[in-house]
């Protein structure tokens, strides 16, 4: 296909309920690191979330390799936390590659962050994976390759 209309993925927006401990979770723990930190309301962001009066702190992050996420603390506007479903419809989990699964989840673990289950290597042996929730509820894939693996 010669006329693709998408180049990439730019960046995945996260809703978060508190942004400070948010922001402890994906650059303390994932190491994100912070490239732009704004506070944005307005005609233009009026028109383009389609709401009144929005008032929102927006924080854009990348990792070494360039991904980027973005995440969005609403004063204004903030509804209600619903609980997170791994199985719901839409978009449901981050997943990220990490060297050494046992200690991530160590260490996760004694500063309180959940796991749903104990590391789960892949039928194939391909990987080891555990799902852990960052501080607003979305699910965090990790995942350890065997060394020997080329495999994305």
């Amino acid at each position: 296909m010669n006329d693709v209309l998408i180049k990439n993925v730019r960046h995945t927006g996260i809703v978060v309920e508190d942004l400070e401990k948010s922001m402890k979770f994906y650059v303390g723990k994932l190491g994100f690191e912070v490239q732009k930190a704004a506070e944005e309301s307005g005609e233009y962001i009026d028109t383009l979330l389609g709401l009144d009066k929005a008032f929102v702190k927006t924080v854009k992050m990348t990792l070494h390799n360039d991904q980027m996420i973005e995440l969005l603390d609403f004063t204004t506007h903030k509804l209600d936390k619903e609980p997170a479903a791994i199985n719901r419809i839409g978009p449901t989990h981050m997943a990220f590659t990490v060297s050494n699964l046992n200690k991530v989840i160590e260490e996760f673990t004694a500063d309180g962050i959940e796991f749903i289950s104990e590391p789960v290597s892949s039928p194939d042996g391909y990987a080891k994976v555990a799902f852990c929730k960052a501080p607003e509820g979305t699910y965090i894939e990790l995942v350890e390759l065997k060394e020997d693996s080329n495999r994305e």
